[in-house]
């Protein structure tokens, strides 16, 4: 897939490209829309979006499955994956690689987390043995069909056991065949400077809003020589505070109108779905 050489050569130029997240199909095509290089499927999105919980393990591998089907129906961008811990052991990761490739998927992030996870930037995580979390990255590695899938490593090691512990886990993740390498949630600044420098395989930095990781520019962080800036949950958290916005209008003043600014324009929806083109097969077919 062609996807699969972009995403490759967009991570290994190094130079921050920004990757929102998307939570379904139609936040995935607004990304497309607006231009953006690559699309990351975000599990603390779906988790939120689709069941209303909080991002602690409640996804499984046949909703991460479904969600990137359609987004990859959707869209034509790469899509980066967020596949959790691999729901269960190295064999369960492998299954999970077989199946989001079948999906569609373009890279395959795994995390080194205890199960059931949780948010990179929640308290109270744990992680499995290092051993046990190269084994997995290998399985992953060792299980895709086509070579040009991309694994990406996840080490959540920087909350539980220090910065240094994780930049040593990340680094056995690469020696074990990861094409990218995510430390996620460190909280300094110096930390955030310090990781391209420490490891050689191409890196995605985390941006969360509100999270614990200082904010950085993603020219900024191009600079400092990170392949990927991921803004996991930007484009939920906008669509939540745009729901509130226009319900709160509408609650209070029991109406409203495209006129507001609150709302996307009917015609506008229906161009960023599609409708012109179904017409013209309606018309086609008729």
């Amino acid at each position: 897939m062609e996807t699969r050489k972009k995403l490759r050569a967009l991570a290994e130029a190094r130079r921050g490209v920004l990757v929102p997240g998307a939570f379904n199909a139609l936040s995935a095509k607004v990304i497309e829309d607006l231009g953006f290089e690559a699309i990351y499927v975000t599990g603390a999105g779906v988790t939120n979006m689709w069941f209303g919980l909080p991002d602690q393990g409640f996804m499984g591998l046949a909703e991460i499955t479904d969600h990137t089907a359609r987004i990859r129906d959707a869209v034509g961008l790469p899509l980066i994956v967020d596949a959790d811990t691999g729901f269960g052991n190295a064999l369960n990761v492998r299954h999970t690689v077989r199946t989001l490739e079948r999906a569609g998927a373009d890279c395959i992030q795994f995390e080194d987390q205890v199960a059931p996870k949780r948010c990179g930037h929640f308290s109270g995580k744990e992680v499995i043995s290092t051993e046990e979390a190269v084994a997995k990255i290998k399985a992953a590695v060792d299980a895709r069909q086509d070579a040009d899938l991309l694994i990406m490593a996840r080490t959540d090691a920087a909350a539980t056991h220090g910065f240094e512990a994780a930049v040593e886990r990340a680094q056995q993740f690469a020696e074990a065949g990861a094409d990218i390498l995510f430390v996620e949630a460190v909280t300094k600044e110096e930390e955030v400077r310090a990781l391209p420098r420490r490891l050689g395989k191409p890196q995605l930095m985390n941006m969360v809003i509100g999270g614990r990781t200082p904010i950085f520019n993603a020219q900024q962080l191009g600079e400092l020589g990170y392949g990927i800036v991921l803004y996991a949950n930007a484009a939920l958290q906008g669509a939540v505070a745009g729901m509130q916005k226009a319900l709160t209008v509408l609650r209070d003043e029991k109406e409203v109108r495209e006129s507001s600014g609150l709302v996307t324009p009917f015609a506008e929806r229906q161009r960023l779905v599609g409708k012109p083109a179904w017409d013209a097969l309606e018309k086609r077919y008729t």
